[in-house]
């Protein structure tokens, strides 16, 4: 009985511990719990936010607001290994935006050794790039209005004709708009007047002794293309300028030519004489007339032996008609430009003056305007036949949009070269062109050569809106967001550097132009010369270059007040060591990075302060063509996306190393 009643009271403690264990642990999951999912939640708040930052909005390292905290959380040593994995599981989540750090908010703006300019229109297009990335991932950018939709493209309706008075001319700033550019027989006649020569004032035209001065007269006449950035001249796809006085040879002349991306091509001159009956016709038709001249010997009379002889054996005098220079000072013409199979024609009061050969790169539908200036009154302008329907800004014709031009994804492991090409928002034929010519070497196919476009925000949202569906598709766009201008592009060349050195992991980085056509493998080749642990600076280097006071170009003294510029490599295309990229883009987010309007000039100023640290390398090789394209080339600058496939074709089909000039 006492035994059976111990075993109930020992069960009823038992119960009783159990119970008080169990409310113990009640009590504990009570008050720990919320605090682990409150942790929990807040993690994934910050993970989401910042998930958000990148996708939808733009990133936070891009306008950094940092609490103590957390800038002592970036500056904490962070293992290699671990941040290389980091940084590239960073960018390949979010490979459209560039995740350069720039403060806008601890910018000084009012400097006073040059480069407070600069910081300021740095600040205002990161500010404006804001609002209209913001807008972008919200999807608000204005559609095409007037147009006509199909299934592939969007096309705008034009005037067949366009007629415009002198003084509406002289009006519209000189210019005649062309919306949808020209076709086969499209032509233009203008009706205009040359001035009287003048005292020329400038040095570098009159090219006399001080206090002389050269007598001028001459006007240009251009047919133009759209202008791609700001404060970059628009192409000239036909340069037609006659000079009545004031050229070089002392005689009247017609001087022809191209530019593209402002480099002009060869000029050809009309002096007055007949192009040779060898020389290649322009549909028919010789390149350059026949004119008076005062030092044309065939214009001198027979001699009487010669008339004799003739009237001797019956035979007659051949006509010869003696044309007068096609342009007289104060004299009206009615002159014609017309566009045929092979080239433009210029036509002069009913006669056939010069022709000029289409030059690669450029397409009849690209001549969207023709202006006028210099010495010459336009009465009147007309121009006809011209192309009712033109793609309306549809990039689609451009751009091909197959999976075989996809760009591979980054690595896990380190790369050999990081190629970061600098480009506009419109321009998608040149982008296109890269990938569908160096782009497609086997070192970029394989990673072991990775290359980006590095492209800023477009004025015109509704390019944002397509470049945005661009890199999204082919997976190579790298978009810096600010407002793109000329004198900015050295912020795309800091992310290259950024990028190249800690997403890529790339142990070289090399910045170049979407213009410009990469020899991967002998550009590889030339780097691996280099014994390795070495900083390097590889590219077409400029020693004691002097900066220009005057002119476009001019450079302040506040802006360098020295009289050189350091040794730096043309901007077409140039190669770093990985150390000298970490640099600067470490010395960007420090703000002690000088920037200047001239990006290939700023990268010179920075190896320079790097090698005061540590010894550069400096290579120099004229095969990183600055000019057009050269005889075993590394780069080739000024490519147009025609020439850019054109050699890519003959790389490929004939394994020979040829340029695709402009004849």
């Amino acid at each position: 009985m006492k035994r059976a009643k111990l075993d109930w009271l020992m069960s009823q403690r038992q119960i009783q511990f159990l119970i008080g264990v169990g409310f113990l642990y009640m009590l504990i999951v009570s008050l720990v719990v919320p605090f682990i999912f409150k942790s929990v939640t807040q993690e994934d708040e910050q993970l989401s936010r910042s998930n958000f930052l990148y996708t939808d909005g733009l990133s936070k390292h891009l306008f950094p607001l940092d609490s103590e905290e957390e800038l002592q959380e970036k500056e904490a040593p962070i293992p290699k290994a671990l941040s290389n994995s980091r940084n590239i599981r960073k960018i390949r989540e979010f490979k459209a935006l560039s995740s350069l750090n720039y403060d806008i908010n601890a910018i000084s703006t009012t400097r006073k050794d040059g480069f407070g300019a600069i910081q300021k229109s740095a600040k205002e297009a990161f500010s404006v790039g804001k609002k209209f990335w913001e807008e972008l991932q919200l999807g608000r950018f204005p559609l095409p209005s007037k147009n006509i939709t199909n299934q592939n493209h969007t096309m705008e309706i034009c005037p067949n004709s366009v007629t415009l008075s002198g003084s509406l001319f002289q009006k519209r700033g000189s210019i005649i708009v062309l919306p949808c550019g020209m076709t086969l027989g499209s032509h233009i006649t203008v009706v205009g007047s040359p001035r009287e020569g003048h005292l020329e004032q400038n040095p570098k035209i009159s090219l006399l002794k001080p206090g002389q001065n050269l007598m001028v007269s001459q006007f240009m006449m251009e047919l133009q293309g759209l202008r791609t950035v700001d404060g970059e001249d628009p192409p000239r796809i036909l340069h037609f300028n006659p000079r009545l006085k004031g050229d070089w040879s002392g005689k009247p002349v017609i001087e022809q030519n191209t530019c593209y991306r402002m480099q002009w091509g060869f000029a050809h001159r009309c002096e007055g004489w007949k192009s040779r009956a060898d020389e290649e016709t322009v549909d028919g038709q010789v390149k350059c007339e026949k004119w008076k001249r005062d030092d044309d010997n065939n214009s001198l009379e027979e001699s009487k032996t010669s008339w004799w002889l003739n009237r001797m054996i019956g035979r007659t005098k051949k006509m010869t008609y003696d044309w007068p220079f096609p342009f007289t000072e104060g004299k009206l013409f009615v002159l014609t430009l017309s566009a045929g199979l092979e080239g433009y024609h210029v036509n002069v009061d009913g006669r056939h003056i010069t022709s000029f050969p289409y030059r690669t790169g450029f397409a009849l539908e690209d001549a969207t305007g023709l202006a006028l200036k210099g010495d010459v009154d336009v009465n009147a302008i007309f121009a006809g036949s011209l192309p009712s329907t033109h793609p309306s800004f549809d990039p689609q014709r451009s751009l091909e949009m197959s999976n075989t031009w996809k760009t591979p994804p980054l690595p896990d492991s380190s790369v050999d070269l990081f190629i970061g090409v600098l480009s506009a928002g419109n321009h998608f034929a040149e982008r296109m062109a890269a990938r569908k010519s160096w782009m497609q070497y086997d070192l970029v196919k394989s990673s072991h050569v990775v290359a980006r476009f590095f492209v800023a925000l477009h004025a015109r949202k509704e390019v944002n809106a397509e470049l945005k569906k661009e890199a999204d598709f082919f997976g190579d766009i790298v978009i810096v967001p600010y407002m793109d201008n000329y004198d900015l592009v050295v912020l795309k060349t800091v992310a290259i550097c950024e990028y190249g050195v800690r997403a890529a992991s790339a142990k070289y980085i090399m910045k170049c132009d979407d213009d410009t056509f990469v020899r991967v493998d002998a550009v590889l080749k030339e780097v691996n010369k280099v014994e390795n642990g070495k900083s390097l600076y590889l590219g077409n280097i400029n020693y004691y270059h002097k900066p220009m006071r005057y002119g476009k170009w001019a450079v302040t003294y506040e802006e360098w007040p020295e009289e050189d510029y350091p040794p730096y490599a043309n901007g077409p295309g140039y190669i770093l060591s990985s150390d000298i990229a970490e640099f600067i883009a470490s010395g960007f987010e420090k703000h002690t990075l000088k920037l200047f309007k001239m990006e290939d000039v700023s990268m010179g100023m920075w190896v320079e302060q790097f090698n005061k640290t540590k010894r550069v390398e400096y290579v120099h090789s004229l095969k990183f063509c600055q000019f057009g394209c050269i005889q075993d080339y590394y780069t080739a600058h000024y490519q147009s996306p025609r020439q850019m496939v054109c050699m890519w074709n003959k790389l490929q089909l004939h394994g020979r190393i040829e340029c695709c000039n402009m004849r």
